[in-house]
């Protein structure tokens, strides 16, 4: 069963004007909000990521900076002030270039 309660937003991010990946999830986890790439479900019930880092170290770049796109959306919608054309915090959906 799926706890959308933790579910707090999707993402969308484009890697050097070049490529782009959709789907991301921003989940409320634990420890704070983490990113969840974007997957499919198998035969057996489990999920497979359809992209995502091969390292560690992107991996934790992009959640940074998936991560301070979303806050700085939340307080931008919590300011009252109006959002992008992105979709921003208060839409479903964020999309950030880099």
């Amino acid at each position: 069963m799926r706890d959308d309660n933790k579910l707090k937003g999707f993402a969308s991010i484009t890697l050097d004007d070049a490529f782009v990946i959709r789907g991301l999830k921003i989940i409320e986890g634990a420890s704070g909000p983490f990113v969840a790439m974007p997957s499919r479900k198998r035969k057996d019930g489990t999920f497979q990521d359809i992209a995502h880092p091969i390292n560690m170290e992107t991996r934790e770049w992009m959640e940074h900076q998936v991560i301070a796109a979303y806050k700085q959306e939340l307080q931008r919608a919590e300011s009252g002030q109006p959002g992008d054309d992105r979709g921003g915090a208060s839409g479903s959906m964020m999309e950030e270039s880099y």
